[in-house]
Protein backbone atom coordinates (compact mmCIF):
# COMPACT_ATOMS: atom_id res chain seq x y z
CA UNK A 1 0.00 0.00 0.00
CA UNK A 2 1.18 3.48 -0.55
CA UNK A 3 0.56 6.41 1.94
CA UNK A 4 -1.43 9.32 -0.38
CA UNK A 5 -1.99 11.57 2.39
CA UNK A 6 -3.23 12.71 5.90
CA UNK A 7 -7.00 13.62 6.44
CA UNK A 8 -6.67 17.61 7.39
CA UNK A 9 -10.35 18.37 8.45
CA UNK A 10 -13.78 16.68 8.62
CA UNK A 11 -17.00 18.07 7.70
CA UNK A 12 -20.31 16.89 7.14
CA UNK A 13 -23.53 18.93 4.56
CA UNK A 14 -26.02 19.31 7.78
CA UNK A 15 -28.62 19.80 4.78
CA UNK A 16 -28.36 19.75 0.66
CA UNK A 17 -26.05 22.61 -0.91
CA UNK A 18 -27.82 23.03 -3.96
CA UNK A 19 -31.32 25.35 -3.51
CA UNK A 20 -33.59 26.77 -5.95
CA UNK A 21 -34.07 30.69 -5.28
CA UNK A 22 -36.33 32.54 -7.04
CA UNK A 23 -36.67 29.62 -9.45
CA UNK A 24 -32.81 29.70 -10.23
CA UNK A 25 -30.75 26.47 -9.28
CA UNK A 26 -27.71 27.33 -7.02
CA UNK A 27 -25.10 26.05 -5.07
CA UNK A 28 -25.34 27.34 -1.39
CA UNK A 29 -22.57 25.87 0.58
CA UNK A 30 -23.84 27.53 4.11
CA UNK A 31 -24.92 23.92 5.33
CA UNK A 32 -21.41 22.73 5.59
CA UNK A 33 -19.73 22.36 9.15
CA UNK A 34 -16.61 21.34 10.40
CA UNK A 35 -16.91 18.46 13.09
CA UNK A 36 -14.11 16.54 15.20
CA UNK A 37 -14.53 13.20 13.76
CA UNK A 38 -16.75 11.62 11.53
CA UNK A 39 -19.09 8.39 11.70
CA UNK A 40 -18.76 6.12 9.16
CA UNK A 41 -22.01 3.81 8.28
CA UNK A 42 -22.69 1.68 5.55
CA UNK A 43 -25.76 4.12 4.90
CA UNK A 44 -23.65 7.35 4.96
CA UNK A 45 -21.88 9.51 7.97
CA UNK A 46 -22.43 11.35 10.74
CA UNK A 47 -20.22 14.24 11.81
CA UNK A 48 -19.26 14.16 15.82
CA UNK A 49 -19.16 17.74 17.15
CA UNK A 50 -16.73 18.87 19.69
CA UNK A 51 -19.75 18.53 22.13
CA UNK A 52 -20.49 15.17 21.29
CA UNK A 53 -23.54 15.94 19.27
CA UNK A 54 -24.08 14.01 16.07
CA UNK A 55 -25.15 15.94 13.11
CA UNK A 56 -25.99 12.95 10.09
CA UNK A 57 -24.54 14.26 6.49
CA UNK A 58 -27.16 15.11 3.99
CA UNK A 59 -25.42 11.97 1.53
CA UNK A 60 -27.00 9.34 4.94
CA UNK A 61 -29.78 7.11 3.51
CA UNK A 62 -31.49 8.11 6.77
CA UNK A 63 -31.44 11.99 6.45
CA UNK A 64 -34.94 13.76 6.03
CA UNK A 65 -33.97 15.73 2.54
CA UNK A 66 -31.66 12.92 1.72
CA UNK A 67 -29.07 13.21 -1.54
CA UNK A 68 -28.05 9.52 -0.86
CA UNK A 69 -27.62 7.53 -4.57
CA UNK A 70 -25.95 4.03 -3.14
CA UNK A 71 -22.82 5.68 -4.24
CA UNK A 72 -22.20 8.87 -2.60
CA UNK A 73 -22.62 8.06 1.40
CA UNK A 74 -18.28 9.25 1.64
CA UNK A 75 -16.97 11.89 -0.12
CA UNK A 76 -13.29 12.95 -0.32
CA UNK A 77 -11.26 16.22 -1.66
CA UNK A 78 -7.77 16.88 -1.48
CA UNK A 79 -6.48 20.42 -0.74
CA UNK A 80 -3.90 20.18 -3.79
CA UNK A 81 -7.13 20.52 -6.20
CA UNK A 82 -8.68 23.21 -4.53
CA UNK A 83 -5.24 25.53 -5.50
CA UNK A 84 -5.82 24.37 -8.64
CA UNK A 85 -9.65 25.49 -8.24
CA UNK A 86 -8.40 28.68 -7.01
CA UNK A 87 -5.94 29.72 -9.48
CA UNK A 88 -8.58 29.27 -11.82
CA UNK A 89 -11.77 30.77 -10.67
CA UNK A 90 -10.34 32.71 -7.24
CA UNK A 91 -9.97 32.86 -3.48
CA UNK A 92 -14.00 32.15 -3.10
CA UNK A 93 -12.78 28.43 -3.13
CA UNK A 94 -11.97 27.49 0.29
CA UNK A 95 -11.11 24.22 1.03
CA UNK A 96 -13.83 21.72 1.30
CA UNK A 97 -16.53 24.45 -0.51
CA UNK A 98 -17.38 21.40 -2.91
CA UNK A 99 -18.84 19.77 -0.04
CA UNK A 100 -16.44 16.59 0.45
CA UNK A 101 -16.81 14.79 3.80
CA UNK A 102 -12.95 14.21 3.99
CA UNK A 103 -10.32 16.79 3.03
CA UNK A 104 -7.17 14.94 2.62
CA UNK A 105 -3.38 16.85 2.52
CA UNK A 106 -1.65 14.77 -0.02
CA UNK A 107 1.95 14.11 0.33
CA UNK A 108 2.45 14.58 -3.28
CA UNK A 109 1.05 17.52 -5.34
CA UNK A 110 1.07 15.36 -8.56
CA UNK A 111 -1.40 12.71 -7.10
CA UNK A 112 -2.78 10.73 -10.07
CA UNK A 113 -6.42 11.85 -10.86
CA UNK A 114 -8.01 8.15 -11.05
CA UNK A 115 -7.30 6.60 -7.46
CA UNK A 116 -8.23 3.17 -8.06
CA UNK A 117 -11.51 1.37 -6.70
CA UNK A 118 -10.19 0.66 -3.47
CA UNK A 119 -8.82 3.17 -0.48
CA UNK A 120 -7.71 2.78 3.12
CA UNK A 121 -7.83 4.88 5.83
CA UNK A 122 -5.37 4.09 8.75
CA UNK A 123 -6.69 5.34 11.75
CA UNK A 124 -4.26 7.23 14.19
CA UNK A 125 -4.90 3.87 16.48
CA UNK A 126 -3.38 1.68 14.00
CA UNK A 127 -7.07 -0.52 12.71
CA UNK A 128 -7.40 -0.12 8.54
CA UNK A 129 -10.65 1.17 7.42
CA UNK A 130 -11.41 -0.13 3.51
CA UNK A 131 -13.58 2.42 1.29
CA UNK A 132 -14.71 0.97 -2.09
CA UNK A 133 -16.56 1.44 -5.26
CA UNK A 134 -14.54 4.59 -5.22
CA UNK A 135 -15.58 7.13 -8.11
CA UNK A 136 -15.15 10.64 -9.04
CA UNK A 137 -17.77 13.06 -8.05
CA UNK A 138 -19.16 14.36 -11.36
CA UNK A 139 -19.33 18.36 -10.91
CA UNK A 140 -23.05 19.60 -11.80
CA UNK A 141 -24.05 22.69 -12.79
CA UNK A 142 -24.99 24.53 -9.45
CA UNK A 143 -21.36 23.89 -7.95
CA UNK A 144 -19.57 24.28 -11.49
CA UNK A 145 -21.44 27.91 -11.94
CA UNK A 146 -20.74 29.08 -8.19
CA UNK A 147 -16.77 28.21 -9.52
CA UNK A 148 -16.95 30.47 -12.28
CA UNK A 149 -19.43 32.84 -11.65
CA UNK A 150 -23.33 32.54 -11.86
CA UNK A 151 -24.02 34.64 -14.94
CA UNK A 152 -21.24 32.10 -17.46
CA UNK A 153 -22.46 31.13 -20.69
CA UNK A 154 -23.09 27.77 -22.15
CA UNK A 155 -19.30 27.63 -23.60
CA UNK A 156 -18.03 28.42 -20.00
CA UNK A 157 -20.02 25.93 -18.18
CA UNK A 158 -18.72 23.24 -19.96
CA UNK A 159 -15.26 24.16 -19.87
CA UNK A 160 -15.51 24.38 -15.73
CA UNK A 161 -17.31 21.10 -16.30
CA UNK A 162 -14.01 19.49 -17.74
CA UNK A 163 -11.90 21.05 -15.82
CA UNK A 164 -13.72 20.00 -12.32
CA UNK A 165 -14.12 16.78 -13.61
CA UNK A 166 -11.43 13.57 -13.44
CA UNK A 167 -11.35 13.86 -9.66
CA UNK A 168 -10.67 17.51 -9.79
CA UNK A 169 -14.07 18.06 -8.19
CA UNK A 170 -13.52 14.97 -5.40
CA UNK A 171 -14.74 11.32 -5.37
CA UNK A 172 -17.17 8.95 -3.55
CA UNK A 173 -16.33 5.55 -1.65
CA UNK A 174 -18.79 3.37 0.37
CA UNK A 175 -17.62 1.58 3.55
CA UNK A 176 -16.81 -2.03 3.25
CA UNK A 177 -16.79 -3.16 6.70
CA UNK A 178 -18.50 -1.97 10.32
CA UNK A 179 -19.27 1.21 11.56
CA UNK A 180 -15.89 3.02 12.35
CA UNK A 181 -14.94 6.61 13.49
CA UNK A 182 -12.08 8.69 11.69
CA UNK A 183 -10.57 11.88 12.97
CA UNK A 184 -8.17 14.32 11.15
CA UNK A 185 -4.47 13.16 11.15
CA UNK A 186 -5.37 10.13 10.04
CA UNK A 187 -3.51 8.53 6.94
CA UNK A 188 -5.42 7.78 3.57
CA UNK A 189 -3.80 4.86 1.36
CA UNK A 190 -3.91 3.19 -1.79
CA UNK A 191 -3.71 -0.27 -2.94
CA UNK A 192 -0.49 -0.17 -5.35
Amino acid sequence: MREIGRIEFVQVQSDPLKATVDGVHIYLPTPLLHVESLKLTSDGIFGITTEGDEVIDAHHAHHPKSRHRGINGISLGFIHHYDAMRDRFGAHLVEGIAGENIIVRAFEDALPLNLGDTLYIRCQAGNLIQLDEVMVATPCNEFSRFCAGQDIQAAELKATLQFLGDGRRGYYATLNGPLCTIHPGDTLLSVD
